[in-house]
């Protein structure tokens, strides 16, 4: 399987720095949530657009959006309760191609749950004027870091996309994690991540293993059960008739 022609690919599954900062840079963009006047007050954000709260929350909603087999496996879920078909299109879109394989870069399980270290990404983005982190709490103690991007760094989003359209797939997945975030905040996120079986047995400091060919049969089975349902309303009303 070839993937250096895909910029947003790797034949090993570890991402750069550059491509951290303009991945969390996106995610800031499409994920945030809107500033008011008191937080433009503090230091450093008279210039801040929109914030993600806390580390848990961006944190979860990267695992997401780095390993699209487990955001297929959710979007399943969410079908399995609601019987939406556009979500069983959806996970179809992402697990009948090779997104889970060539989009894939893994985290490491830590005991919050999945993690990487983001400081080296802050510190590009931060460095260019583009995001900023504010911490809450005490010097001893930091309650949490809210993540707030900055009116230069939702112009250098849109250019990016604009001049590289293969980023706007990040675009889409970002507005598609929030969705299925659905205001839940980052201790909720976690707690709903650690349902999955692969996830919560991943020992600590390791990489979270993938769920693509559980996620794949499950499709399968449940494409199967509609496809029967369909055939058998399609059926019942041939005899109505």
């Amino acid at each position: 399987m070839e993937q250096r022609s895909d910029p947003l690919g790797a034949e090993d599954p570890v991402t750069s720095r550059e491509q951290d900062a303009v991945r969390i840079l996106l995610l800031l963009d499409g994920a945030g949530e809107p500033v008011d006047d008191t937080e433009r007050a503090l230091p450093g954000l008279s210039r801040a657009v929109c914030v993600v709260r806390t580390t848990v929350r961006l944190q979860k909603l990267d695992f997401w959006l780095r390993n699209p087999d487990y955001l297929a496996d959710e979007l399943l879920n969410d079908y399995e309760t609601s019987r939406e078909e556009p979500l069983l299109t959806m996970a179809a879109s992402i697990l009948d191609s090779e997104e889970p394989e060539v989009r894939r870069y893994p985290m490491l399980r830590h005991k919050f749950g999945a993690w990487e270290n983001i400081d080296n990404a802050m510190a590009v983005l931060r460095g260019a004027g583009l995001a900023a982190r504010k911490r809450r709490g005490t010097i001893e103690r930091v309650r949490q870091s809210d993540f707030y991007l900055l009116e230069e760094g939702r112009r250098v989003a849109r250019d990016i996309v604009a001049a590289e359209p293969v980023f706007q797939y990040y675009v889409e997945r970002v507005d598609l994690v929030v969705r299925l975030a659905d205001g839940l905040g980052g201790t909720q996120l976690k707690k709903r991540q650690y349902l999955q079986r692969e996830y919560a047995d991943t020992p600590l400091r390791e990489h979270i293993s993938t769920v693509a060919p559980r996620a794949r049969a499950r499709l399968a089975a449940l494409q199967a059960d509609l496809a029967g349902s369909s055939e058998a309303v399609a059926t019942l009303q041939g005899e109505q008739q």
